[in-house]
């Protein structure tokens, strides 16, 4: 009950950058054409009750810088169109394994209005190497086939809208986070890049990692185990290999929880790392 169920993605809401609208979405790209013509019969009419003669679209002659002005706009909304017709397709290949279950919502950007893009017969929207489609991210927009092969990247956010476990209340740093701390609430998963605590037995009995804020979804950067041991306990290392099981001691020099690292100083005046064990012992690898 705790944990989104499982099912197939539901439809990707897509929407543009407010100031251009959503009605590309379902637009052919020949549309953008068009928008363009009837800008240029606007100005036309504009130009010619400024003059006090009617002036047709044809009789409109922009100027150089004009006429370039209206491509290049063309042509980034085509490009901006491209991208998000291209990511309708590609988020539920590229999606995170965490957004099951969610309501995926993708918001597309604009392109770096000083780019001057030389004409393009091709253009291959894809996924730059690092990149994930979750949260802010970008796609890559490359002209193909070309006079001047091109490059440049469009900003697009993906969100992720699911149930998860937001604070009732503020939390201080240090303080055991109990039953009544959270209540589940609408949480757009993507928001963080630290991936959202799903289960209430998971953050039940977690420590504050730092000061929360009442509102503040639970990710699993925000909590940390409470500590078994404190710093300059005396503490047990296993040393485990094949078939057999080296046990010495040593000092721990932070405190720590279960799951977490910690440095531990032997007799020897030596130092290993290892994971404390939920017996308190410190497992250190060979």
């Amino acid at each position: 009950m705790l944990a989104p169920r499982q099912h197939p993605l539901p439809p990707i809401a897509l929407r543009l950058n407010a100031q251009r609208g959503g009605a590309l979405r379902h637009q052919p790209l020949r549309w953008l054409g068009a928008k363009v013509l009837a800008a240029a019969a606007a100005l036309a009419g504009a130009v010619g009750g400024m003059a006090g003669v009617g002036v047709g679209v044809g009789a409109f002659a922009p100027t150089q810088a004009q006429a370039q002005d209206m491509q290049s706009a063309q042509s980034a909304q085509a490009f901006e169109a491209l991208g998000a017709q291209w990511l309708e397709q590609a988020l539920p290949q590229h999606s995170e394994p965490q957004s099951q279950g969610l309501r995926l919502e993708l918001e597309v950007g604009k392109l770096d209005a000083r780019l001057n893009l030389a004409p393009c017969e091709q253009v291959q929207p894809y996924l730059p190497a690092g990149s994930k489609l979750w949260g802010r991210s970008r796609i890559g927009l490359r002209c193909v086939q070309g006079q001047r092969p091109w490059n440049v990247f469009l900003p697009v956010t993906v969100r992720a809208w699911g149930p998860a476990w937001v604070l009732a209340h503020n939390v201080n740093a240090g303080e055991v986070l109990d039953s009544s701390s959270a209540m589940l609430s609408d949480v757009d998963w993507a928001a963080e890049s630290s991936p959202i605590i799903a289960l209430q037995q998971d953050w039940v009995g977690q420590v504050a990692a730092r000061h929360l804020r009442a509102g503040q979804a639970l990710r699993q950067v925000l909590v940390r185990p409470p500590e078994i041991f404190q710093k300059g306990a005396t503490v047990r290392v296993l040393a485990q290999g094949a078939g057999f099981t080296l046990t010495s001691s040593g000092v721990a020099l932070t405190g720590a929880g279960v799951g977490q690292s910690v440095k531990v100083r032997m007799e020897n005046g030596r130092l290993v790392s290892g994971t404390v064990t939920p017996e308190g012992d410190v497992q250190v690898g060979l």
